[in-house]
């Protein structure tokens, strides 16, 4: 699952290509002129940037000194000539797109560069919260959250293995490395503090008598 940004004036397409994201498991956000997808760039991380040269206030191609090293970047645009797709890749573009366009062979194309890059093993999102498991940090709604090591340790855990129950002394033992000796509350306490400052009260789910689960779609 990767959380990628969409870059398209045309909300019609805009909208298809989030659909199909959906879709196939990952999470997007959509921004239709260039100025938006400057401020999206510097708020949040992505795992891909699927992008059109003809954007509004600020175009594709200048948009791209903006964009963080190492994110890929397909372009999607009507502009076929050989000169632009040349002028694209040299910018750093990894791919480019013609419009007209199948929307199975955008998707074969981003799981592509996904697997080349590992970028869809880097980035978890949900619900408006997104974990760069890389660099470490984590945003909520675009703005970044401070956590401690052990919360985010602990975190980065319920992640790993989402949809999955964790008994306290699991936990303790992957998160705090030690074996258990009788006291897991403060498993609980860090649960209660990650549930706050993620808002993930209704995915950090307790089970009775064992620990905890996180609920992901993915």
């Amino acid at each position: 699952m990767a959380h990628i940004l969409i870059v398209e004036d045309e909300k019609s397409i805009n909208d298809l290509i989030a659909m199909n994201l959906s879709l196939v498991g990952h999470t997007s956000e959509q921004a239709y002129d260039g100025k938006e997808a400057l401020e999206y760039l510097k708020q949040n991380t992505y795992s891909l940037l699927i992008m059109d040269i003809m954007l509004p206030v600020l175009d594709g191609f200048s948009l791209m000194q903006y964009v963080p090293k190492g994110t890929p970047v397909i372009f999607l645009t009507a502009m076929g000539n050989l000169s632009d797709k040349v002028k694209g890749l040299k910018l750093g573009a990894d791919d480019y797109i013609v419009k007209p366009f199948e929307t199975i062979e955008l998707l074969a194309r981003i799981e592509a560069i996904l697997r080349r890059t590992h970028q869809s093993l880097n980035i978890f999102s949900l619900d408006g919260t997104v974990v760069n498991l890389e660099s470490r940090v984590v945003t909520v709604n675009g703005s970044e959250i401070e956590l401690t090591l052990r919360e985010y340790e602990l975190l980065e855990i319920l992640i790993k293995n989402k949809n999955i129950a964790l008994s306290r002394e699991k936990l303790l033992k992957l998160a705090w490395e030690y074996d258990y000796f009788g006291e897991t509350r403060t498993v609980d306490v860090h649960i209660q503090k990650l549930r706050k400052k993620l808002n993930w009260d209704n995915r950090i789910k307790t089970v009775y008598k064992m620990g905890y689960r996180l609920e992901a779609d993915q």
